[in-house]
């Protein structure tokens, strides 16, 4: 008896430091991280936001339409990360935090000089601009409010502005900033656009249609929503695409939660509070992402798809999935709420009434049939599609073809998980010839692009998520070279920089290499522009008279190097 007692003891012992951990885990210090800028803050940008294939992982705070603001360490730590890389974050700083919190700090333009002289000792030792480094702790150790760096517009085609995460540093895990105590004027209640409603087994409809269905509503006097009564039976569910705004921008941010409620109780909760970058490519399930190939429109739902795995909602009986029964009434409310408590709400009369299905989406069977939980390969006129299991989240009818060296791979409106290896026998060609061939994909509006090709033997092949059609293309053209802010045997004494610009029509630009006098230089590349910036406060050179040499090579091997002089006052 008295074990028992104490193994009851034992167990509640360890049940309420389970329950505490718990609630530990879901308290956020609100008090600890200041302000990443020194000017008020204002958003273009929400944690959570619907993107392409991901979800935002932090805040995009306005920089006031330019470059070069102060950006400041939001707290004590030390720089565990320095990222620098011509797409994504661009250049981006890690700051790692006692409390077990990591900081980051995206798209800048350039780093303080105690890190910038860090980081180029890194990039002058690989001869590289694309670096990534890890110092230790006691290596870049900062305070808060320290001017760690100037903003910027670095990692692809996007405006100035500063993203900011904070990540849970030991699993790497974003988290929603706002939690942090960060507060942003926010007095406008989200906007609904459109609701569709989803029949989701074969024999369910939404007045009497089988297929995804917009349904109109009005707004009334109060603010609120009201759609139109609708009859429907069996399994259904509903989505919306729906926006928010801030005070002072009009930007259409994304939602903090997505709430559907049946007969006035919770039935199903999406919430932007956490992010885990491994469950990023379920984004394509929770959005209608047909619709979303073929209009632009993103519509959420307010279900889960059987193969989604995120871990973003907050509640969700029967994974939202409404059963209506025959002759029995509905009330379905949806509010879509921002972090500040704004709220928009929708609701959707509905009448259960097992009326015959009119209209039902058809389905095109062909030779291909994809079970997506086994690996699956098909060839056809010297193309070979090879699907690992799982690059799909549900069977289906592959639609593949080839034409005139032309290979259909189904249509672009399917979410894909894995990638998946296209493969095109080229053994009818010369040496020569497949020295400057490659894969190139084709979007809708015809436009060519590169795939990154493997060559062996008689085979190319690429790996890819992308669906839709593929060719063989051949570039024999050299990457173009061209002086750009001065000219051959020109002085430029009070120059600051160098500048070089680069491009390439076809399979692209692979590498790059500068030299002066013989030696290595940084050379900054600046995709949208197509510009190599080399700053002369990077090396000190003994003579006036200068020879630059850059070198250039594409996709398929090409090279061009352009030699000029140039003369500098010691």
């Amino acid at each position: 008896m008295k074990n028992l007692i104490a193994l009851f003891i034992l167990c509640s012992s360890i049940l309420a430091y389970g329950q505490a951990t718990v609630t530990m885990q879901n308290t956020y210090p609100t008090n600890y991280f200041g302000s990443p800028l020194d000017i008020p803050l204002i958003l273009s940008g929400t944690f959570g936001e619907l993107r392409p294939n991901h979800f935002h992982a932090g805040l995009d705070l306005k920089t006031q339409q330019r470059e070069g603001l102060y950006v400041l360490a939001s707290a004590d730590g030390y720089i565990s990360r320095i990222r620098i890389a011509h797409w994504g974050y661009g250049k981006a700083l890690y700051i790692t935090h006692s409390n077990g919190y990591t900081t980051v700090y995206g798209h800048l333009q350039k780093f303080s000089d105690r890190i910038e002289a860090y980081i180029k000792k890194q990039q002058y030792k690989n001869e590289s601009f694309e670096v990534q480094a890890y110092p230790s702790a006691s290596e870049l150790p900062i305070k808060k409010g320290e001017i760690i760096a100037l903003s910027g517009s670095t990692g692809g085609f996007m405006g100035p502005h500063l993203h900011f995460e904070i990540r849970d540093s030991s699993t790497e895990k974003t988290i929603n900033p706002f939690l942090f105590g960060f507060q942003i004027s926010d007095s406008k209640k989200p906007t609904i656009n459109t609701l569709v409603g989803y029949s989701l087994s074969d024999d369910a409809q939404i007045n009497q249609a089988n297929i995804p269905l917009q349904l109109s509503f009005k707004k009334l006097s109060n603010g609120d929503l009201l759609a139109d009564k609708i009859n429907a039976f069996g399994k259904i569910g509903f989505g919306i695409n729906a926006y928010d705004q801030l005070d002072n921008a009009i930007n259409q941010n994304g939602l903090y939660s997505l709430e559907l409620s049946v007969n006035g109780e919770k039935f199903h909760e999406f919430k932007a509070s956490v992010l885990a970058f491994a469950e990023d490519k379920y984004i394509n399930l929770l959005v209608d992402y047909e619709r979303l190939e073929k209009t632009g429109q993103r519509i959420q739902k307010c279900f889960i798809e059987p193969s989604n795995k995120l871990n973003m909602y907050a509640a969700s009986v029967n994974n939202g999935y409404l059963t209506i029964e025959d002759k029995k009434s509905y009330n379905v409310d949806i509010i879509a709420k921002d972090f500040s408590g704004n709220t928009q709400k929708i609701t959707i009369p509905v009448v259960g009434k097992n009326d015959p299905v009119l209209v039902r989406k058809t389905e095109t069977q062909t030779p291909y049939k994809i079970s997506f939980a086994q690996f699956n390969q098909f060839s056809k006129n010297g193309v070979t599609v090879a699907f690992p299991k799982n690059t799909f989240y549900a069977d289906l009818w592959l639609d593949f073809d080839v034409v005139d060296s032309v290979a259909n791979v189904h249509y672009p409106n399917v979410p894909i998980h894995y990638n998946y290896t296209i493969t095109f026998d080229v053994s009818k060609y010369s040496e020569s010839e497949k020295k400057q061939m490659y894969i190139a994909s084709i979007n809708k509006k015809g436009t060519k692009s590169y795939e990154s090709t493997v060559k062996k033997d008689s085979i190319f092949y690429a790996s890819t998520k992308k669906l839709g059609k593929f060719t063989l293309l051949s570039d024999k053209d050299a990457p173009n070279i061209q002086l750009h802010n001065f000219k051959n045997d020109q002085w430029i004494t009070n120059h600051e920089t160098l500048k070089v610009k680069i491009f390439d029509y076809k399979s692209g630009i692979n590498t790059y290499r500068a030299e002066i006098n013989g030696q290595w230089i940084l050379m900054e590349y600046d995709v949208t522009t197509g510009v190599l910036t080399y700053d002369f406060k990077d090396l000190v050179f003994t003579d006036s008279k200068h020879a630059l040499k850059v070198t250039v090579t594409d996709n398929v091997g090409n090279t061009n190097t352009l030699n000029a002089t140039f003369f500098r006052k010691i």
